[in-house]
């Protein structure tokens, strides 16, 4: 498989008569292209991230894998979500081995190619640890190393270093661009952090908010790796964050006379001299 990713005129809602989660999105995904989905919160980029994972069945529209419908979840989409989800009684070793015995592969292609998969994330010296022995930036790089081992066509990454502190979030990013140009897989990547975003993206999508619809894409030309501190990201940063701010201020004007507000204090009147009475 190439890894040609397609989401058509897609369109979804979680019941009947609900609004649009999201409504006719077209993004499609070249093979081994980085694309990147921001947006304010609630705009749909985890529901984007579940229909192409097939975890979740379009109202309207198609999702297409190498012009394939995409019915149900596959091995050909591996998905990485912001909780790492690793067996705890297992070692790193054997959560990044679990699909392969699963497809029942040999036990000795088995043990090759988790250390295989271990060297590319770094974590060869930790195999043998169990997942409450390593810090959170390693239990992601051991999801990462579960997802390739099944060599996906297409690499989809719901949020996932979220929960990770800013210097380990760095890290990942290095790192996760070295993985990139090693496997050339394509990557469907959504994120909150409009500094990730182009730090890792060949073309980053900003979504509308209530129902989430394309709002910009920015192809970002830049070489990888990328280092976040330079004037060229900076730029591209601001441009990206000021669509999503303007975002904001539009629904946030649109929905103002139904913000919560504090009602006015009453007059306490008589009951003012008998406070503290009690005491």
């Amino acid at each position: 498989m190439t890894g040609k990713l397609e989401l058509i005129g897609v369109s979804k809602r979680y019941s009947v008569g609900e609004r649009w989660a999201v409504q006719d999105i077209t993004i499609r995904c070249a093979p081994g292209e980085f694309v990147v989905v921001v947006g304010p919160s609630g705009c749909g980029k985890s529901t984007l991230l579940n229909l192409a994972a097939g975890m979740l069945k379009p109202d309207q529209g198609r999702v297409l894998l190498d012009d394939r419908p995409v019915v149900s979840p596959g091995p050909e989409r591996a998905v990485v979500f912001q909780e790492h989800g690793l067996f705890p009684w297992m070692t790193a070793a054997q959560n990044v081995e679990f699909g392969l015995k699963m497809k029942g592969i040999a036990r000795s292609e088995r043990e090759d190619r988790v250390a295989e998969a271990l060297k590319m994330v770094h974590l060869s010296h930790s195999a043998n640890k169990l997942i409450h022995q390593l810090s959170g930036g390693m239990r992601q790089r051991v999801a990462i190393a579960r997802a390739l081992i099944l060599n996906p066509a297409v690499l989809l990454m719901d949020e996932p270093f979220a929960a990770l502190d800013a210097q380990t979030r760095t890290l990942m990013h290095e790192q996760l661009q070295e993985i990139w140009d090693a496997t050339k897989k394509t990557i469907f990547f959504v994120t909150h952090s409009v500094g990730e975003a182009v730090r890792l993206a060949d073309r980053v999508i900003v979504l509308h908010a209530h129902p989430g619809r394309v709002r910009r894409e920015i192809r970002i030309d830049l070489p990888h790796p990328r280092q976040f501190d330079s004037r060229d990201i900076a730029e591209i940063v601001r441009i990206v964050r000021t669509e999503i701010e303007d975002e904001v201020n539009r629904v946030n004007k649109e929905l103002a006379d139904e913000f919560w507000k504090p009602r006015k204090p009453a007059d306490l009147g008589q009951l003012a001299g008998d406070m503290g009475s009690g005491i």
